[in-house]
């Protein structure tokens, strides 16, 4: 279960408008090889954790290191697969583009792709158990994608064997990547969990899109989710009344919060809410423990949670988890709400598409503003 909890907090803890450029596409959306320079991505607008600059025959891609401000955390050289590197190139890490038979560490960075329709770029992904996406599913039932192993020990030797050419991974603070470093396979640390603002992190899928030549696509889908989100926030602009909000539960002994500066504070601030903790300071998460939390929190108006489990969770099996549970207003109200992973594509979804999750928090939080909405992700709690 703690396992279980780290991976899910990461993912959700883990920001005017510039010219375009018009991009050329063939009928089915994919770009020929020898034309992936000529086309100009769309100006980096939220995201501040990468930049990209275009040169004549590659594109340089630097990844921000978000723990040390004005240092990087790698650059990327993307050369077209179908041309020789150019011997005038900074030193970075060399990446053939469009890339192929990628291992995966995510079911985030497996969504991204996905919604690129790149999946079959995809060779091997760890921790196979946390993918919902049903054609992901199905090409590793099929045998089509392999499962790797835990992401904080893949299976290198597997990797080798199936012929894994690239790793999309998330780094962590000060933690390396032991064996898979010695193999010689590009390393692409996705910092895009570090984005504290929703659209920033949603604009993680430009660089994707550049990975896989599809950048015309990534910036099509990302404008329309940048004005989905943009229009669904002016709805909350005038409530008069904003509902204090709770999240999460307790593991262990702490309850981790998402810290004031970080993308999901800035998504319950959109929808409307009176988040408790929007006060602390940070982009990250912030450990507390329950009596803490429970004070700050006892008068919350609605509660919402994530867990995994087969079944769906109640008031009876919360408070069972933990008696203490019942002392929250929004628990006696009967006004908590739960979203269970293991059925939910929260978790694959919300990160590209942050206004997803921002329609479906109004909706619970504002009913009245989209009064023929179905929720998506959460549940009311049943007895």
């Amino acid at each position: 279960m703690i396992r279980l909890f780290v991976y899910s907090f990461v993912v959700v803890i883990l920001a005017s408008s510039c010219g375009r450029k018009q991009k050329n596409t063939n009928p089915s959306g994919k770009k020929a090889e020898s034309t992936l320079l000529s086309e100009q991505s769309d100006s980096i607008l939220y995201a501040r954790g990468f930049e990209v600059e275009h040169h004549d025959g590659y594109i340089e891609v630097n990844v921000r290191d978000p723990w040390n401000d004005g240092k990087l955390l790698q650059r990327y050289l993307l050369v077209p697969r179908d041309k020789k590197p150019p011997t005038n190139m900074p030193k970075g890490t060399v990446v053939m583009v469009p890339i192929r038979n990628a291992a995966v560490y995510t079911s985030v960075h497996c969504s991204a792709l996905a919604e690129l329709d790149a999946t079959d770029e995809i060779i091997g992904i760890c921790e196979t158990r946390y993918i919902i996406a049903p054609k992901i599913r199905s090409l590793i039932k099929s045998g089509r994608i392999a499962d790797i192993g835990e992401s904080t020990a893949p299976n290198v030797e597997k990797m080798i064997a199936i012929g894994a050419e690239v790793i999309l991974s998330s780094p962590f603070n000060n933690n390396g990547y032991g064996a898979v470093e010695k193999i010689g396979i590009p390393i692409i640390e996705c910092a895009d969990y570090m984005e504290s603002d929703p659209l920033g992190r949603a604009e993680w899928l430009k660089f994707f899109g550049l990975l896989t030549g599809r950048s015309a696509l990534a910036d099509s889908l990302f404008r329309a989710t940048e004005a989905s989100y943009l229009q669904t926030k002016s709805l909350t602009s005038n409530v008069a009344h904003k509902p204090k909000l709770l999240t999460g539960m307790r593991y262990g002994s702490t309850w981790y919060v998402s810290s004031g500066e970080s993308f999901m504070a800035k998504l319950f601030r959109d929808a409307g809410a009176d988040y408790m903790f929007s006060d602390f300071k940070g982009a990250g998460g912030t450990p507390m423990s329950f009596e803490s939390v429970l004070n700050r929190a006892i008068h919350a108006d609605i509660w919402l949670i994530q867990y995994n489990s087969a079944t769906d969770m109640t008031y009876r099996s919360l408070r069972a988890d933990y008696p203490s549970y019942e002392q929250f207003d929004a628990f006696r109200n009967r006004r908590v709400f739960g979203c269970n992973t293991n059925i939910s594509r929260y978790y694959e979804e919300m990160p590209m598409h942050p206004d997803y999750l921002l329609k479906e928090l109004i909706a619970v939080l504002h009913p009245e503003l989209l009064p023929e909405y179905v929720l998506r992700y959460f549940a009311p709690l049943e007895d």
